[in-house]
């Protein structure tokens, strides 16, 4: 378990997680489901897709096309 802020809080049983990232008004995402035990996140979905999207498009703007003549 990781807060927003990158702080390590360990293992938690998951309705303990649930409720920590409810008392802060963010979501519990799993970033890593294949890890043991698998590690989960608080954090604003919704900011986190954003920047995600947001990465994506300058990646998608920086790729060269080459074109065939």
């Amino acid at each position: 378990m990781v807060e927003d802020e990158g702080k390590q809080l360990g293992i938690m049983p998951l309705p303990q997680a649930i409720g920590l990232a409810r008392e802060q008004g963010l979501d519990l995402v799993e970033v890593a489901p294949t890890a043991q035990p698998p590690v989960c996140r608080i954090i604003d979905y919704g900011k986190f897709k954003y920047e995600q999207d947001k990465k994506d498009r300058q990646a998608k703007k920086a790729t060269h096309h080459s074109q065939v003549r």
